[in-house]
């Protein structure tokens, strides 16, 4: 079984998350031992960021680290679970809100579209918008 970077590189929908967490110096964590859950935003997710933005990131890696590090919950929380939540604690160290609502869930602003693609060291739900963390 893949580890969720080789997934997330395989699968083709997330270019350009895999080019931020190459960025961001975060491959050698995602490929840890983990368990992990990612909430992993697709290429079309990026998209929908104001014009400027993922270029912006990739030049302030600090703030980059931070926003992905927000996707990532510690443990591995499968759909069933994640139905079950109102909120996740991620790996920065603050709270994402889960909401269910005619049986889609949502992750603060996100969509979660697809669920449970299981990795050796995890899982990852795909997600239709990149998640900010709050201003601390």
């Amino acid at each position: 079984m893949k580890d969720i970077v080789e997934i997330a590189v395989g699968d083709g929908r997330f270019t350009t998350l895999v080019a931020a967490v190459k960025a961001a110096n975060l491959v050698e964590t995602l490929k840890g031992k983990g368990p992990f859950t990612v909430f992993a935003p697709t290429d079309d997710a990026f998209k929908k960021l104001p014009a400027g933005t993922v270029e912006g990131l990739l030049k302030d890696i600090p703030t980059l680290k931070n926003i992905l590090l927000f996707h990532v919950v510690a443990g591995k929380v499968m759909s069933g679970d994640v139905v079950k939540l109102k909120s996740a604690n991620t790996v920065l160290g603050k709270p994402v809100a889960i909401t269910v609502t005619n049986g889609k869930v949502s992750v603060n602003n996100a969509n979660v579209v697809i669920t449970d693609i299981e990795a050796s060291n995890g899982v990852i739900h795909v997600i239709d918008s990149v998640l900010l963390p709050p201003k601390s």
